[in-house]
């Protein structure tokens, strides 16, 4: 009879029941499977009527997600039924339904008994369903959260491979939808009408994640480059907007916000109203104020920023040529139904690949052209993408047009002098990238807009003619090339042609010391094999398995043999070059060829081997040094400090090679204030005054008066009455007025006298 008493305690009270079960699940096993076999039934009931049961039914939920661990066999289905309730049913489910099985689910993954690559299939399509912002941003958080702590200490290529393949799936699911409207939404209608729709939410929740993994370092390879990538094509306008900002590196919290979490307007009239009416506590006080504080800040945020590149992303692209071409046929098939932000990220885009690849679509030149207009909305964006997508391979009878279009429409006396500035910077900002696109007649008269009045196309005109004295002096005239390029010029010294470069290197100097070091690395290494013989054989089983096992998950991917010897060896950084020299070994470079190192010709060189180079040439030449070394090697020496000092300058200042606006406008005059700042500048002095008007003749008298005309003519500067219109008129007054006026003056007295 007591242990019947206590029988019935225990299943009605879940939570007891579970405590109890996590101390012995063996004593307590029989009590579990009479609430398992409680589940089940209800579950049924439950998928048929959502409605009936549901408290109790998310009750049996809860009690059997804490205790699944102690029972894996017996609930070795509950994480799928889980699963298919959210996906199948989600529609038809309350939002504490919901809320709860998102919430159990997360816990059997915290509980080790399902995996992450369980867990994100199950969530990655509840994020375009869900309508709760608490809700969607719980589960973005997770699945955050679940692939950074999976790769904290090493990177998890398994499930990296997985979830990458999933995102580019949602990405490539909605890029056959057909685009209506000018906001650039997916066709609804028709049979596939729900997928096509859906398909762009899937596919900004792919972008979004991506970004938001490649940000927080987590994923920082080629194929998050390459997910993003193919969402810059996607026929849904935000999907290609969120894409794009990625490579223009200009993310922000706003962006990466959907449709229905877009960021509204803060009354602040209402955040007062409010406050009169609540209870006055310190606490409300500090909320009211930064709310207000946050809504001044968007209000008066800063706009038309320039935007700094994605570097890293840019340069990982896999075939930038094709990738914009691909961009440039978007930008011209739908010129008239994208609108002219989004035209303008295409441009800067397109204009980012081909300055940092130097790539050549001529045709953008043709498109961009009608653009070239000083009434144009945003031209100053247009003009730094054009200047961007200039280099020195571009052919020089593509941008001609161009120059002569950006001088017909800016540079002449029927536009202000801002427009001429800014043009005679686009140009400067041309011919840098190609000098040859400029003609001699055409510079000449840019040159001499030197002679303005105006500082900005003073300070422009002067740019383009430091330009042309550096680059090219020949093209100008006699008088405006200046003492040094006429020395130059004397001499001989004579610009490379288009197309043309310096000598070709025969060989590059030092390279056999960077031939030993690699040796030496080698030889550390093959030492070192018998230590690391075990780590090896992990590393080797580990790289079996995962490709084994991410075969049937990568749809799409390619995985690539790095072990064949035939290929070339590619390595960024110092780090990868005992590997790659271990993977080359059999690479010996050949005694018998005269000196000259093969290394050259067996592996790329990058930037860090150039610079290990310089390394091992720098620590060579101290040696010498000291070892009694002449004039000479002193100013080697310090000609390779030099050059090691200017390689680290340019690795800082990588971002200068690109424009901003701030470059093709100039410098400008202060801008006018409007009203408000205006009023605020009035208020400003009005602080202590006790009324408007001065004080002068009512504070320092002894009779409150203001002073008279006479008393401020007198008071008066000199220079002001010299440029009086009195003084002026008795300049200019004739002998005869000169005799009225003395008249009049002694009449006058003699009245006054008498």
């Amino acid at each position: 009879m007591r242990g019947m008493v206590r029988g019935i305690l225990l299943t009605s009270n879940l939570p007891q029941l579970q405590n109890l079960i996590k101390r012995d699940p063996a004593a307590y096993k029989e009590e579990f499977l009479q609430q398992w076999s409680h589940y089940d039934s209800i579950r049924q009931i439950f998928q048929v009527n959502p409605d009936e049961q549901a408290h109790h039914f998310r009750e049996l939920v809860s009690f059997i997600s804490q205790v699944a661990q102690c029972y894996p066999k017996e609930t070795a289905d509950f994480p799928s039924h889980i699963s298919t309730l959210l996906l199948d049913h989600y529609g038809t489910l309350s939002a504490d339904t919901r809320k709860n099985l998102v919430q159990n689910l997360i816990m059997l993954r915290n509980k080790d008994v399902i995996g992450s690559i369980e867990l994100l299939r199950s969530l990655f399509p509840l994020l375009p369903r869900t309508t709760s912002s608490t809700l969607r941003g719980f589960i973005r958080k997770t699945i955050v959260s679940d692939i950074k702590n999976a790769n904290m200490r090493s990177k998890n290529h398994k499930l990296n491979r997985a979830v990458q393949a999933m995102l580019f799936g949602m990405v490539e699911r909605g890029m056959d939808g057909e685009v209506v409207g000018d906001k650039g939404k997916l066709r609804a209608a028709g049979p596939l009408g729900a997928l096509a729709s859906s398909g762009g939410d899937d596919a900004m929740w792919a972008v979004l994640l991506t970004k938001e993994l490649w940000r927080k370092n987590i994923w920082t390879d080629a194929k998050p480059v390459a997910i993003i990538s193919l969402g810059c094509f996607h026929p849904a306008m935000k999907v290609q907007s969120a894409s794009i900002h990625f490579f223009l590196g200009s993310d922000d919290e706003k962006e990466d916000s959907d449709d229905e979490e877009e960021e509204e307007v803060t009354n602040v009239k209402a955040l007062h109203h409010r406050r009169e009416i609540n209870k006055k506590t310190r606490s409300g006080d500090k909320k009211l104020q930064r709310k207000l504080n946050l809504a001044k800040k968007k209000k008066h945020g800063k706009k038309n920023e320039p935007y700094l590149p994605n570097f890293p992303a840019i340069q990982l692209l896999s075939d930038p040529q094709t990738f914009a071409e691909k961009l440039y046929d978007i930008l011209n098939r739908h010129d008239k139904r994208f609108s002219l932000d989004h035209k303008i990220l295409l441009m800067q885009l397109l204009s980012r690949v081909m300055g940092a690849h130097k790539l050549c679509v001529l045709s953008f030149y043709t498109y961009v052209i009608k653009y070239l207009t000083y009434h144009q909305l945003r031209v100053p964006a247009i003009l730094v993408a054009l200047a961007q997508s200039v280099h020195n391979l571009t052919p020089p009878d593509a941008l001609t047009p161009v120059v002569h279009k950006l001088s017909q429409e800016f540079v002449h006396p029927g536009v202000g002098s801002e427009v001429v500035a800014a043009g005679i910077n686009a140009i400067r900002e041309v011919c840098r990238r190609q000098p040859w696109s400029m003609e001699d007649d055409l510079l000449g008269d840019l040159v001499e807009y030197r002679k303005s009045k105006d500082k900005a196309v003073t300070s422009a005109a002067r740019g383009l003619l430091q330009l042309y004295r550096d680059i090219n002096p020949a093209m100008l005239k006699r008088r405006e090339r200046g003492k040094y390029a006429s020395i130059g010029l004397a001499k001989g010294v004579q610009p490379l042609a288009f197309g043309h470069t310096a000598d070709a290197a025969v060989d590059i100097e030092g390279l056999s010391l960077l031939e030993d070091h690699l040796k030496k690395l080698r030889s550390e290494e093959a030492n070192s094999e018998n230590d690391d013989e075990t780590d090896e054989k992990a590393w080797k089983n580990w790289d079996v398995e995962s490709d084994s096992e991410s075969s049937s998950d990568s749809d799409g991917w390619i995985a690539v043999d790095s072990d064949d010897n035939n290929s070339l060896d590619i390595s960024d950084s110092e780090d990868e070059q005992v590997d790659s020299t271990a993977i080359k070994a059999d690479h010996q470079p050949n005694e018998d060829e005269g000196g000259v190192s093969t290394l050259a010709t067996s592996k790329i060189l990058t930037p860090a081997d150039f610079a290990m180079l310089n390394d091992l040439r720098i620590q060579a030449t101290q040696k010498a040094l000291d070892s009694g070394g002449g004039s000479n090697t002193k100013r080697k020496l310090a000609a390779l400090q030099a050059n090691k000092k200017s390689m680290h300058q340019a690795n800082q200042q990588e971002e200068d090679t690109f424009v901003s606006e701030i470059d093709i406008l100039g410098p400008r005059k202060k801008a006018k204030a409007d009203y408000a700042e205006r009023i605020a500048s009035i208020e400003k002095g009005r602080e202590g005054r006790e009324k408007f008007g001065s004080l002068k003749g009512k504070k320092k008298k002894s009779v409150p008066s203001s002073s008279t005309n006479r008393e401020k003519v007198r008071n008066k500067p000199i220079m002001m009455i010299l440029s009086s219109g009195t003084v002026r008129n008795k300049k200019k007054a004739s002998l005869r007025e000169k005799q009225q006026k003395l008249r009049a003056h002694i009449t006058k007295a003699k009245k006054s006298y008498h």
